[in-house]
């Protein structure tokens, strides 16, 4: 990390943390336009183009295993700034049918000693004729585009199918890959529908809508036991795989002063349990699906340890905050410089081989 952005982080973290985040998005969406030629200059230094991380995946290519994780750019506007800062993939949204304002502020903490974020956002996004439209204009797309995908919070769970069957509709010819999120801690009762009989419905509706792959995102509060049973459901009845995790509710995993009784913990503080959930399920179900890690990834080192572990792809987001903006750079750096002392020409021979034989 930079002492540039020890500087900037230090003016930012003068702002609460959605003020902050909203400057950022703001410099992002406006740097090309104050400044022509910047997101290129950006690129050069931040895009890791190398053969060893690549991978073909969901019938995309994935130039390297970093991406952004949903929440960050919840209404898909800083998809070239994105782009340019490195990223092998980004996920937009959370975004409803409608749009929402999301849970009272304030919604959003930081956990400054920890690096981890405590957010109650609760979908706030311009819902999805907006987001569609945005998206659009971005066509052709220069990297996969994955849209995370939930409920209103108005919306009774006994109706939940009928928005994610009008999100698959609306976005199945814009985007690549679908993101199934019913494990947001901010939304009342949404947890309740990851539940297996909700699974095999929500897929006998959805799935005839689209060939895109859609991958089954789960939180980290549960047991091992149940991850397999769900995620093992979710793959029997089409899912093409499987994103470990969410953010948690546990909040004895923080010893913060500005810890909250609400809200999910993302960063340093989940990032054991979010391994170890995932180290259960990749045990269960690598190589029979796909495998994606997210929860406390803040390192290439870090990110190496999931990928051995059955991860094709990995996702950040709070490290983001924490680390700068050239932490996707950072990672792939970092895992380009791991396979090389492991002796692996391509990530793809890394993949998996500390899974349970």
């Amino acid at each position: 990390m930079s002492l540039n952005y020890e500087t900037l982080k230090s003016i930012f973290f003068k702002f609460d943390p959605e003020t902050a985040h909203k400057i950022a998005e703001l410099a992002m969406i406006g740097a090309n336009k104050i400044f022509p030629g910047s997101l290129s200059f950006v690129a050069n230094k931040c895009v890791v183009d190398d053969n060893a991380l690549k991978q073909n995946l969901f019938s995309s290519t994935y130039h390297n295993p970093v991406g952004i994780a949903g929440g960050f750019d919840k209404n898909a506007t800083m998809f070239e700034a994105l782009t340019a800062l490195g990223f092998g993939y980004l996920e937009f949204g959370t975004f409803t049918p409608k749009p929402q304002p999301g849970n009272d502020k304030p919604r959003l903490f930081r956990l400054v000693d920890e690096e981890s974020i405590q957010n109650a956002m609760g979908f706030n996004n311009d819902g999805c004729e907006a987001i569609k439209n945005r998206v659009k204009k971005l066509y052709p797309y220069t990297l996969p585009i994955w849209a995370n995908i939930g409920k209103n919070k108005v919306t009774p769970n006994e109706d939940a199918i009928k928005d994610y069957e009008i999100l698959v509709r609306e976005f199945s010819e814009i985007c690549d890959t679908f993101v199934i999120n019913v494990s947001s801690p901010n939304t009342p009762n949404l947890r309740a529908l990851q539940d297996e009989s909700f699974i095999k419905e929500l897929f006998s509706v959805i799935l005839p809508l689209t060939k895109k792959p859609i991958i089954f995102k789960i939180a980290p509060d549960m047991s091992h036991e149940d991850a397999i049973k769900l995620c093992s459901c979710a793959i029997e009845n089409g899912a093409s795989g499987v994103l470990v995790s969410n953010t948690s509710v546990d909040y004895s995993l923080s010893h913060s002063s500005n810890l909250k009784d609400f809200g999910g913990l993302s960063g340093k503080v989940i990032a054991q349990k979010s391994k170890e959930i995932f180290k259960a399920v990749a045990d269960e179900l690598y190589g029979k699906t796909t495998l994606i890690a997210c929860g406390g990834i803040d390192s290439g080192a870090e990110a190496y340890e999931r990928i051995k572990m059955g991860a094709n792809l990995v996702q950040i987001f709070t490290s983001f905050i924490f680390k700068g903006p050239m932490v996707a750079r950072d990672i792939n750096l970092e895992i380009l410089e791991l396979l090389k002392r492991d002796g692996f020409a391509s990530i793809s021979e890394a993949v998996g081989i500390d899974v349970k034989k």
